[in-house]
């Protein structure tokens, strides 16, 4: 819905969008182009309008007198929203009226009507997934949207985006006047840049409308953007290819000429000059050919000469005309070439020296007896301990075991050439067999279809787990795009009765169970004679446990339980409540219960809204701020879904009946304690630290065995935001991991010291 709007602003009639999710679970996408049209159609007899809503390939991407470029090529795009909805409404203004028709399950139930006059135009449809097609659930994400149409406003300078969550009162506005400068900046914001104002080169021609960004950092890594008519495409195309071209061709032109130092000339390869760059690609082209539905990658040839021939004139120019700019990438490319002949010598040792056969002789790699790869799966596992318990635990026939002494290097710091001197990863490297660098990796070469992360669970182990997925996301992206990085996931606890035994992965899991066993054998009765047992039980506990849960974190922010209880009681949901009005009653209703309150003020970043600080009176030192991000964080509005189910629990005390046993528990805290006790009652509760605590057996059913085992597999949903999460916490600039520390240091429930 969105990209049609966008493709009214490429033509230039729309400078504003508005998204809106609504209360009811509906979103509405609002733009004020030029209106879908609504007149009669010639050859079909209906209106327009119910054609593009009802009718596959019936969009105005076909004609290109009325859309130069689009990212829409198959007018399917609000035929299939219209289908896929419990009910849709299109609200459409133009020629100075506002006309409207409903739809149900993609048929119309009226036909078009005016219902006011305008002077305005532009388009609103407003659509209900439907629940019977969408039955895991029909909740939009507001995170997930937020990044796209961030994306979309740096695409589109001239386009104000507006996103508005009615449900919770979060709401943000992207307008970048800089467009790709801006992007391009706002991607470099956790780096170190070699110069302080990005590249843009523009151009157009045979209507190709090119637009290219970039900016070096002191990093290694290539960081390229690509997009076609703003469709991102993921895995490049003729449009990449031209810019990557043009570039390399351009810095060693600039090399050769007289006025370089000896030292700096040398023929530069590619990814000599692509080293440590930021880039954002940006095409329009009016009939774009892609290879797959999926639109990830541009197949136009005639793009790759335009897109060369603009970048070769553009970028030309600015080198000649900005030598200092000119010098300071020529010397990072040529740093970068004496390293890749560097790394290519340590690769030809390395090749000497280490191979499969070496590796099984210095009894690291306990190799596997299958040969095809397919059904073949390794083990990276933490320590020799840990090794150990797993060699003799594992499958011989089809699970080899690969053991790492420490901790890896962080290749997000490091040049290849010193990656590549790195013991423990050239042990991987040579165990894997698919080489490593742009000319020599190999999928193909692949000897393992499962490659799977085992370490302990402890802040070790999970620092040992990010700087192997760092190294296989910046050294060899395709393992993790092709779904063959996986992470194990040893158990953490082992429950024992008798010659019994259980295990449970997390805290979650334990419970679930022990409440389980409590259904079967508890009764809860309330101080108000409400009798609960069996699958009802099971069920309040487990929304009293997620409730507690909440309390716990919401407690480490200041919000402790009594105030928790009583915004959820006054139906705080929705930031937009906090008007003056509403918080004068919060302030004084909460003064009246023994609450220390400060006085009322503007809330500074959200308009129109107050807020104040309040204490418990024995404990000043917990201030919290009652105001409109409450209801923005996940946790509360958790809280709020749970809440109605609960509250009437949340304030009594309760008697625990089992067998002949009565206990009582004066509230809900003590209530959730007492029967996990009374569960535990005859056994014993092992939390596992680490993989060598476990024998070899106990690895293997919980762990290894491919019947019984849970694996995470390792994907990337969003390639910007992965990026910037590897830039933070494993890249050369302090600043940003320790603003990442402190924003989500209360976050932390368990913290090894």
């Amino acid at each position: 819905m969105v990209d049609n709007s966008i493709d009214e602003a490429l033509a230039g009639y729309c400078s504003f969008i508005k998204v809106v999710f609504n209360k009811d679970g509906s979103v509405s996408v609002e733009d004020n182009g030029r209106g879908i049209p609504t007149d009669i159609h010639p050859t079909e007899g209906v209106s327009a309008l119910e054609l593009v809503m009802g009718t596959l390939h019936a969009g105005g991407k076909f004609d290109h007198s009325t859309y130069k470029v689009s990212g829409g090529l198959h007018g399917v795009g609000v035929s299939v929203v219209n289908a896929l909805s419990a009910w849709a409404t299109a609200d459409i203004k133009r020629q100075g009226h506002i006309y409207q028709q409903h739809y149900e399950k993609g048929i119309k139930i009226d036909d078009v009507k005016i219902i006011g006059d305008t002077s305005q135009t532009g388009s609103k449809i407003t659509f209900m997934p439907d629940p019977e097609i969408f039955t895991e659930t029909t909740e939009f994400n507001y995170e997930i949207i937020k990044v796209r149409l961030k994306e979309l406003a740096f695409l589109n300078k001239n386009v104000k985006i507006i996103l508005k969550d009615e449900r919770s009162g979060a709401s943000d506005e992207f307008h970048y006047k800089g467009g790709l400068l801006s992007y391009v900046e706002y991607l470099n914001r956790n780096r170190t840049v070699i110069f302080p104002e990005p590249v843009f080169l523009s151009g157009e021609k045979d209507n190709v409308q090119v637009e290219i960004c970039f900016q070096y950092f002191d990093g290694y890594a290539e960081r390229l953007f690509s997009f076609v008519n703003n469709i991102h495409t993921r895995e490049g195309g003729t449009h990449v290819a031209g810019f990557r071209g043009a570039l390399t061709k351009c810095v060693n032109k600039y090399a050769n000429d007289d006025n370089i130092p000896k030292n700096l000339r040398a023929k530069l390869s590619g990814d000599d000059v692509r080293e440590g760059i930021t880039c954002v690609i940006s095409v329009r082209v009016p009939n774009p050919q892609f290879e797959g539905q999926t639109k990830t990658k541009l197949g136009n040839s005639e793009v790759k000469s335009i897109v060369e021939s603009i970048c070769n004139e553009k970028l030309s120019s600015y080198l000649e005309e900005n030598p200092q700019i000119a010098r300071k990438i020529l010397s990072k490319a040529v740093d970068s070439a004496r390293a890749r002949e560097a790394a290519r010598r340590a690769k030809e040792l390395s090749r000497k020296k280490t191979s499969g056969i070496d590796l099984l002789m210095a009894g690291k790699l306990a190799e596997c007896q299958i040969k095809d790869p397919v059904k073949r799966e390794i083990f990276i596992v933490e320590g020799d301990s840990a090794g150990g318990s797993a060699k003799q635990g594992r499958d011989r026939s089809c699970q080899a075991i690969l053991p790492l002494r420490g901790k890896i290097m962080n290749v997000e710091k490091a040049r290849f050439d010193k990656i590549l001197s790195s013991e423990e990863i050239k042990q991987i490297i040579s165990a894997l067999g698919t080489g490593i660098g742009k000319d020599e990796f190999d999928l193909e070469k692949l000897r393992y279809h499962k490659i799977i992360i085992m370490t302990d669970a402890d802040v070790d182990g999970a620092h040992i787990r990010t700087l192997l997925l760092t190294f296989f996301y910046r050294k060899m992206p395709e393992l993790i795009d092709n779904g063959h990085i996986f992470i194990g996931q040893p158990p953490l606890y082992r429950l024992g009765r008798g010659k019994n035994e259980k295990f449970f992965v997390d805290d979650n899991l334990l419970n679930n169970y022990l409440f389980e066993q409590a259904g079967a054998a508890v009764t809860i009765k309330t101080d108000n004679g409400e009798v609960i047992v069996k699958d009802e039980l099971i069920k309040l506990l487990k929304q009293l446990t997620s409730f507690l849960r909440i309390n716990d974190y919401l407690a480490r922010m200041n919000i402790w339980e009594n105030l928790n209880n009583y915004l959820l009681e006054k139906d705080v949901v929705s930031a937009d409540q906090f008007k003056e009005e509403f918080v004068n009653s919060l302030r004084a209703d909460l003064q009246s219960n023994q609450v220390n309150v400060g006085p009322i003020r503007n809330c500074q970043w959200k308009p129109d809204c107050y807020e104040f600080s309040a204490a418990i009176k024995d404990k000043s030192h917990m201030i919290a701020t009652v105001g409109p991000q409450i209801p923005l964080i996940k946790e509360y509005r958790q809280a709020i879904g749970l809440y109605p189910n609960i509250k009437k629990y949340i304030k009594g005390s309760f008697v625990i009946e089992n067998g002949n046993k009565i206990i009582r528990a004066e509230n809900w805290r003590e209530l959730i304690a007492l029967v996990k006790k009374e569960s535990f009652r005859g056994s014993t509760l092992q939390r596992y630290k680490g993989l060598g605590e476990m024998n070899p057996e106990q690895l293997w059913e919980t762990t290894m065995n491919p019947e019984k085992r849970q694996m995470i597999r390792v994907k990337v949903d969003n390639v910007e935001s992965a990026d910037d999460m590897f830039t933070t916490l494993m890249g050369d600039k302090v600043e940003p991991r320790r603003e990442f520390i402190q924003n989500h240091a209360l976050e932390v429930s368990d913290l090894d010291i």
